[in-house]
């Protein structure tokens, strides 16, 4: 099975290596995880998979779907469930539980995380596109950090309305994106957690998944 697991940012420290250089690294909370649904490519999933449940809640925090599905697995119901897809069959079973040590049996150098990032709400051209702005001076009043004409880029008559991709201002940031072959420096197995060279999206606290680099190992 891909070494792969669910946790939560905890936030930035630093490590000193073997020569004593400073380095700076992510900390993890990652697992324990309940394997709470196994899926097949010979059944009628059609592919394989498995999927991975993170922090036990209290029923009434959840749903009666949740808590039917954990139960399948002989699992509470959990906060946080990704699926992770599979090359191949795997011989691991509904209600196996997954820690960090899988990282250091398989011997992961590189991990990729997937996780949300900081929410900016709504932001400006400049700020979210990295315009620079109007003059400022020669007559401009009140717009030095307007988008300037947009008409321009219209197809056709005006009318028509602008093409879609147009950069303008709106929502910033909370998007699902993945950070690819980060250094994983450290598995603490008996705290249940990963140090990971640089940094991590999303603010402390959010949820990430964590699995080994597909394109370095």
């Amino acid at each position: 099975m891909v070494a792969a697991i669910l946790g939560r940012k905890i936030g930035m420290t630093r490590v000193f290596d073997e020569q004593g250089v400073s380095v700076p690294v992510t900390v993890i909370q990652a697992g324990p995880c309940r394997v709470l649904q196994v899926r097949r490519s010979e059944g009628k999933d059609g592919y394989d998979a498995v999927q991975l449940g993170f922090e036990v809640i209290k029923p009434r925090r959840s749903t009666k779907p949740m808590i039917g599905h954990a139960g399948k697995a002989g699992s509470e119901p959990v906060r946080f469930v990704r699926e992770v897809r599979l090359s191949e069959p795997t011989d691991t079973e509904a209600g196996a539980e997954l820690t960090v040590e899988v990282f250091a049996e398989q011997e992961v150098k590189y991990v990729d995380i997937v996780g949300t990032s900081k929410g900016r709400g709504f932001a400006g051209v400049m700020r979210r596109h990295n315009f620079g702005g109007q003059p400022g001076s020669h007559g401009t009043e009140r717009k030095h950090r307007s988008a300037g004409s947009i008409g321009g880029h219209a197809p056709g008559a005006l009318g028509r309305g602008i093409k879609k991709g147009k950069r303008m201002a709106g929502h910033m940031g909370h998007h699902r994106c993945t950070v690819r072959n980060q250094a994983l420096v450290a598995v603490d197995a008996e705290r249940h957690v990963l140090l990971v060279r640089g940094s991590v999206p999303g603010p402390d606290g959010s949820y990430v998944m964590v699995r080994a680099s597909k394109a370095k190992s």
